[in-house]
């Protein structure tokens, strides 16, 4: 075993004289140490050492220190709370102590909302916990902590002494005080306590509208402007308005005097209060839907009662003059007149009459957002919503520069699967009836003439289900996967639903979508970061914007693999998928189909690298996350020449005796089965040389992936 020990050290900092003259102090210890009080000792952690594999709070427990604090600055993500909440139960839960976590509230003048809920936990326990969503700057949680738990809690831990002995020292700063008073014991202890969560449709409700909020009020704006389509995306962030609207008049409810000041600020009124959330809505908010010939009269009518539900004010007007206006100027110059696909045109002639219609949307949007309250006789201007998605976002499947590009999105870091999830909750929560109907149309641009055999749908168009593009977004992020890896992992995850051509037709149009389209990530609006694989250019996804679109060496890669894979009859027809329940990691032996030591003579086995397909298995098939083991009753015996492979087998087979074979490892043991393995290849981008896997499998193909 080998012990780190950190030096810990303070230096002595020569403090400002204007609080030399306050204090009567002239120097303060500086650096990594810890507070002495009378009758306990404080240490102190900054926000990311709680997230830290090597955090500080185990190693100040070892040295005495009772009482941790941490000032975060932790911003909300969808799923993230329960993360954070057992890392701040983990803290003390083994060492022992009271962890006192505070965190920022509000919006930072970026694209993260900070989300509060500020813990307190004892000995592994939560027993004072903050709100998670609110409008107001500040909220103090109290605790009451008995010191003398956190000492039994050490003095129960055997190992802890022992460890403690050993564990390096922080300095010591001295102060003449107490926390605790004598007559204490008379105050009652915090108890445990049930930590509140909310759902993610909770949270998408919650966590933007906050941000919006804060955004409004400190931008000196007069409210919002949005493009409304009758889509699942511009409803979603219709309805986030709508619920800050509700927070707002719940918090004028509560008298919070912040919150009434800035009401009245933004609306220009200083008696204003606001009746209810529909009567806010109408002074705050204004919709607009902006038809063209393609538009269809059901998201035309769904957008006029979603904003009537709601309290909009909404306008509905035709942009076909203008539309027709920039194609008459681009005829008159050339002499050319572009048509759709489905009236002969080509490409990129139906591409250009598409994205004109969106870009005339957004400067209508911009136009309607400046002069809209000039109308009313009321002051101030409006920003501007986008409502393009995280999976959109993610493709490319924007116009760039249309109505996307706003002022700020509150939905562009979500994901099409969680808004349809917030629509339902909607529906529920705040009996939008209209909701129903839009959860049940098809997501469409209307960007194309429609047709009685053809009608635009987004999926259609993209190629991909939105759930797939979720998929490949977070194996493109979080696991770092290049297109070969995500192949793999594709084939992996979905190996019922596609056959090997087309996961690698998926992968390959994804990838190519993707590089071609990086150029409008950097010109996305700023949107509410609710996902980690947000592609977000500007903070969250900071990678090259020109990219080779043919990723020749991967896609290479992945043909070879189909090959292979179809040559074994790997399919969806064929599932691969573990019988007996086995776990990650672990083989599961079921008894009743484990041959018995003792049972028939001795066979032989074959370590090989090849998997034959399940139908051609017999008896027992397990498969681990990098492994298949693949039991079958034919087999024959070699010579051992691979010592590495031979350890490898008897650690899996429980020692049995092994005898060889030149190129796969054979081995015997009393059954009357043969197990065959083989490595499952997985990569990742940027690729990660992993020589000694390399060099034990000399068959592997070349895995070049280009940093994604």
């Amino acid at each position: 075993m080998v012990l780190l020990v950190v030096q810990t050290k303070t230096e002595e900092y020569h403090l400002p004289r204007m609080i030399q003259e306050i204090t009567g102090q002239r120097t303060v210890p500086f650096g990594d140490a810890v507070i002495s009080t009378l009758d306990t000792c404080i240490g102190i952690e900054i926000c990311q050492e709680l997230f830290d594999t090597a955090s500080r709070h185990a190693e100040m427990a070892l040295d005495g220190v009772e009482i941790i604090t941490n000032s975060s600055g932790s911003h909300h993500s969808l799923r993230k709370l329960d993360f954070r909440v057992n890392l701040v139960e983990m803290a003390t839960a083994k060492g022992g102590g009271a962890y006192v976590y505070s965190n920022l509230r509000g919006c930072d003048g970026d694209r993260v909302y900070y989300d509060g809920c500020a813990l307190v936990s004892v000995n592994g326990k939560i027993v004072a916990q903050s709100q998670q969503f609110a409008l107001s700057d500040v909220e103090v949680v109290v605790a009451c902590v008995d010191l003398e738990d956190v000492r039994s809690h050490r003095i129960v831990n055997r190992p802890h002494g022992a460890q403690a002995s050993v564990s390096p020292s922080f300095p010591r700063v001295l102060v003449d005080f107490s926390l605790s008073t004598a007559d204490s014991f008379t105050l009652l202890t915090s108890q445990p306590i049930s930590v509140r969560y909310h759902s993610p449709e909770e949270e998408i409700s919650l966590g933007p509208a906050c941000w919006l909020w804060d955004y409004l009020r400190r931008s000196g704006q007069a409210g919002f402007f949005l493009p409304l389509s009758g889509g699942i995306d511009s409803s979603s962030t219709a309805c986030i308005v709508a619920s800050m609207c509700h927070l707002v008049c719940q918090a004028v409810n509560d008298g919070d005097d912040q919150v009434i000041a800035d009401v009245r600020r933004i609306v220009g009124n200083k008696e204003y209060v606001p009746k209810n959330a529909r009567e806010l809505c109408n002074r705050l908010f204004v919709t607009c839907f902006m038809g063209t010939k393609n538009s269809s009269a059901e998201t035309k009518a769904r957008a006029a009662h979603l904003a009537t539900q709601i309290g909009s004010h909404h306008f509905d007007v035709s942009i076909d003059a203008a539309v027709q206006s920039v194609t008459d100027i681009f005829t008159s110059t050339t002499g050319k007149l572009p048509q759709f696909s489905v009236h002969g045109g080509s490409r990129t002639e139906n591409l250009a009459l598409q994205n004109v219609q969106a870009r005339v949307r957004m400067v209508t949007s911009y136009f309607f957002a400046q002069l809209t309250n000039w109308t009313k006789d009321q002051p101030g201007g409006l920003l501007v919503l986008g409502s393009a998605n995280v999976d959109e976002s993610l493709l490319g499947y924007m116009t760039k520069y249309d109505c996307s590009s706003a002022d700020i999105n509150p939905i562009g870091g979500i994901s099409k699967q969680d808004l349809r999830s917030f629509i339902r909750y909607c529906l529920k929560k705040f009996e939008y009836t209209v909701l129903e109907e839009i959860l049940q149309a098809a997501p469409t641009a209307e960007l194309e003439p429609i047709t009685e055999s053809h009608r635009q749908t987004d999926e259609e168009d993209m190629g991909f289900t939105y759930e797939e593009l979720s998929t490949f977004g977070r194996l493109r992020k979080l696991s770092a996967c290049g297109p070969y890896a995500m192949f793999c992992k594709v084939m992996d995850i979905h190996r019922d639903k596609f056959t090997p051509a087309e996961a690698a037709d998926k992968v390959k149009r994804f990838f190519h979508r993707y590089s071609v389209n990086r150029h409008k990530m950097t010109t996305l609006t700023p949107s509410y970061h609710a996902e980690s694989y947000s592609p977000d250019d500007n903070r969250f996804d900071l990678r090259p914007f020109l990219y080779n679109t043919k990723w020749q060496t991967q896609f290479q890669a992945i043909d070879k693999e189909v090959e292979r894979l179809v040559a074994r009859g790997v399919g969806k027809e064929l599932s691969l998928r573990p019988l007996h329940g086995t776990q990650s990691g672990r083989v599961s032996k079921p008894q009743s189909t484990l041959p018995s030591k003792k049972s028939s003579p001795q066979t032989k086995g074959i370590f090989s690298k090849r998997v034959v397909p399940l139908a051609k298995t017999s008896k027992w098939k397990s498969e681990l996350s990098l492994t298949t083991l693949e039991l079958d009753s034919k087999a024959s015996t070699s010579e051992i020449k691979d010592e590495k492979k031979l350890k490898r087998g008897r650690s899996l087979l429980g020692g049995s005796k092994f005898r060889s074979p030149s190129e796969d490892v054979n081995f015997e043991f009393s059954t009357g089965t043969t197990m065959k393995l083989r490595k499952r290849q997985h990569d990742h981008s940027p690729s990660r040389q992993q020589n000694g896997t390399e060099s034990r499998n000399s068959k592997r193909s070349t895995r070049e992936e280009t940093a994604d």
